[in-house]
């Protein structure tokens, strides 16, 4: 209660303050009477007047009083234009500093619980520009500098900078306003002080920060060019070094906008997600979750039948589904499309120049304007011990190695508890490998809500795997010819006998091998690139896996976007990549899709939030498909149908999802939800389902009283 009782006090004596001077407001006669009474006192006193002026100034600036401007005029005019500048200058810094104290003590830790994660991507973006935004503000006469003191409170730029830079910003206006106090016995009015002309300097002296920093710009990319030599003419306009998704999506664009472009890929069209993620998976899991529909036919009114599971047939499947797919992202398509496609190595020689060795070693060299590292992520080996011996299989190696056998896997061990792991852990327990799944964390899915984990490790179980969580592996060998893992929980260790190991722990981005080190760009698990996507060279930026912070096909494709066009058009215009809104999903059974916060992020952000939920199990397509497994859970603002994130659980929940993306995205509310007719009877109802749950937990209950009386009135 210290708090809001100090707030309270303080905003009683402001507007007492304001109300008083408002009854007996200032004008320049008024000030003129007074500067006259002050005159004989100030002969003699010089020096405590100076004092009492000085800490009336700061007290006056501190409390957000609208004096500051007289006080200054009268500081002119007592003491002449230097001392009276000195007077104004620091003890208006002084008191701004004291109310951006203030402000930060009484109201931040208030406004950053109600901005939730907001408030750090506001202190981030402050803590890279403040000074600049800050020096802007108090160069523009009109913008009320009380409240720049107070909302520069509410952010986390350190109270020195906010000194020095509000000591340097308000001089040019504090001199001119001091001038006209040596001026006031010749001052007609106040409109006068500042002119349009005065006012037109202000505002040109206010871009000055900002010219500053587009040459600081400029001479940072100099800098980082320094040593080498610019091309005089370029091949191409833009190279992409990568053709998965972002790599695709980069070239199309260039060829799109009749750039000249050059795709290098090392391996094959498509990437990982066509050859060894996306698409071979959803086609794995399509197959085993018709053989456990087949297990449970009696759900639908079926014999239950024990399917047959010809094992090379059904990788034989997979692959056939791949090479459906391929022509979508073939040379032939994108050479159609006007994209030169080039198939071999490609390696960075300078920050213009790409070095392509072919598969049959003819060796070329291009320069572009532009160029764009794309070169996604493989999966990664933990440095377990034994691991190595043991032949591990990863998402991208696990479809060569396993389509020749007739039959899956009889013993599998799955090391990782992500949405990978989940998803290959099901899909082989329904074809009928007995599955062991390791997980060191406490729970599976551990980015979700624990009700979340809770349901799909329930499902997994149900289908055979047994799920091992808390349970860190140890090391990996071979005995007697069998393979095994050994794991430890609380202490004790455990052998677990495997025939084939499947390392799903993540992945970790493509650096190595393409030149970066040579250039020093810097990159850690990732490429280090700024908002717009590029790297320490502006000319050379990054997207998909290999830039991050999200491993996703349709964000490599989001991000594709950016990086494309701030490449071949950035010297005009730039674009920041945009994550607000980034949907992902799980495709177990039951599927896991998300956007924005889950209910236990917005808890360990401190964001204040409402959760409204609505089950399956209450849904009639649901029930008439047997789906009635899961549910669908919102988080608003409270009190408001502003949506923070969705989660879906149940069949079909990715495409589900999508209702909520575009929500999010284009700052629609439940309300809108609420008023869209959707099919009946259809999965999509459950979106709607949820936005009335919502709306009826915020009826008007005196309202709702009063249509009641309405109606019993009407019936007499």
């Amino acid at each position: 209660m210290k708090k809001p009782l100090l707030f309270l006090v303080l905003v009683i004596v402001v507007v007492a303050a304001a109300l008083l001077l408002r009854a007996h407001p200032l004008d320049l006669g008024a000030l003129r009477d007074l500067l006259a009474r002050l005159e004989g006192w100030r002969q003699d006193h010089a020096l405590t007047l100076f004092a009492l002026v000085f800490a009336g100034y700061v007290i006056v600036t501190a409390l957000s009083l609208p004096l500051a401007l007289w006080m200054t005029l009268a500081s002119g005019a007592l003491f002449g234009f230097w001392q009276g500048l000195l007077l104004v200058s620091f003890a208006s810094s002084i008191g701004a500093t004291l109310a951006f104290l203030a402000a930060r003590y009484l109201l931040r830790d208030w406004v950053k619980q109600r901005l939730g994660a907001r408030a750090d991507k506001i202190d981030a973006g402050l803590k890279r520009d403040g000074a600049f935004y800050l020096f802007t503000l108090r160069l523009i006469p009109v913008v009320p500098f009380f409240a720049v003191n107070l909302l520069m409170g509410l952010s986390a730029m350190p109270a020195r900078v906010f000194y020095l830079v509000s000591q340097a910003g308000m001089l040019a206006g504090t001199a001119i306003y001091v001038n006209a106090g040596t001026q006031l016995a010749t001052l007609d009015s106040l409109s006068g002080i500042v002119s349009p002309r005065i006012l037109a300097s202000f505002a040109l002296l206010a871009v000055f920060p900002w010219i500053a920093r587009l040459v600081l710009a400029m001479i940072k990319r100099r800098r980082a060019y320094r040593g080498w030599t610019r091309p005089v003419a370029y091949d191409r306009n833009l190279i992409v070094i990568g053709a998965g998704a972002a790599g695709l999506v980069s070239a199309y664009i260039a060829a799109a906008t009749k750039a000249r472009v050059t795709l290098v890929e090392a391996h094959k069209m498509g990437g990982d997600c066509l050859n060894y993620g996306c698409v071979p998976s959803k086609a794995l899991i399509r197959s085993a979750t018709l053989a456990h529909q087949m297990r449970h036919a009696s759900d639908y009114g079926l014999s239950d039948t024990q399917p047959q599971v010809p094992f090379r047939a059904l990788m034989a499947r997979i692959h056939r589904i791949i090479s459906d797919i391929e022509p979508h992202d073939s040379v032939e398509r994108y050479e159609g499309l006007g994209v030169e496609v080039l198939l071999g190595h490609a390696r960075l020689i300078d920050p213009w120049t790409v070095q392509i060795t072919a598969h049959d070693g003819t060796v070329q060299r291009l320069t572009s304007r532009a160029i764009i590292l794309a070169t996604g992520s493989r999966p990664y080996l933990p440095p377990l011990p034994g691991l190595e011996v043991v032949a591990p299989l990863t998402s991208d190696t696990m479809w060569a190695h396993l389509s020749d056998r007739d039959t899956p896997p009889a013993r599998l061990a799955i090391l990782g508890g992500g949405p990978i792991g989940c998803e290959l852990s099901q899909a082989f327990a329904r074809l009928g490998s007995d599955v062991i799944q390791i997980e060191q964390g406490d729970r599976l899915l551990s980015r979700e809500d624990a009700e979340v984990s809770a349901m799909v490790q329930t499902a997994l179980e149900a289908d055979g795997v047994r799920v091992l969580t808390d349970h860190k592996a140890q090391a990996c060998g071979i005995t007697d010819g069998e393979k095994w893992i050994e794991v430890s929980h609380n202490g004790s260790p455990q052998r677990i006998a495997f025939d084939e190991i499947i390392v799903a722990v993540g992945r970790r981005a493509r650096l190595q091998g393409f030149g970066l080190e040579e250039l020093s760009i810097p990159c850690d698990r990732v490429l280090e690139t700024n908002d717009y996507l590029e790297t320490l060279y502006p000319n050379i930026l990054a997207a998909g896996d290999v830039a991050g912070p999200y491993q996703f096909t349709h964000t490599a494709s989001h991000q594709a976007w950016f990086a494309a066009v701030n490449a071949l058009f950035g010297d005009f215009k730039r674009f920041k990549a945009d994550y607000r809104v980034i949907p992902f999903a799980t495709f177990t059974d039951p599927e896991v899709a998300r956007v924005g916060l889950s209910e236990a992020e917005a808890q360990a952000q401190n964001i204040s939030h409402e959760v409204t939920r609505y089950d399956l199990a209450e849904l009639d397509r649901a029930i008439a498909d047997s789906a009635t497994r899961g549910f669908v859970k919102v988080l608003t603002v409270p009190g408001k149908d502003r949506i923070l994130g969705a989660t879906i659980v149940g069949a079909h929940s990715a495409e589900l999802l999508a209702e909520f993306v575009l929500a999010m995205k284009h700052g629609l509310g439940l309300n809108k939800i609420l008023g869209t007719i959707h099919i009946y009877p259809t999965l999509a109802e459950a979106n709607k389902s949820v936005a009335g749950t919502w709306r009826r937990a915020h009826i008007n209950a005196r309202l709702l009283g009063v249509v009641r009386r309405f109606h019993d009135w009407r019936r007499g």
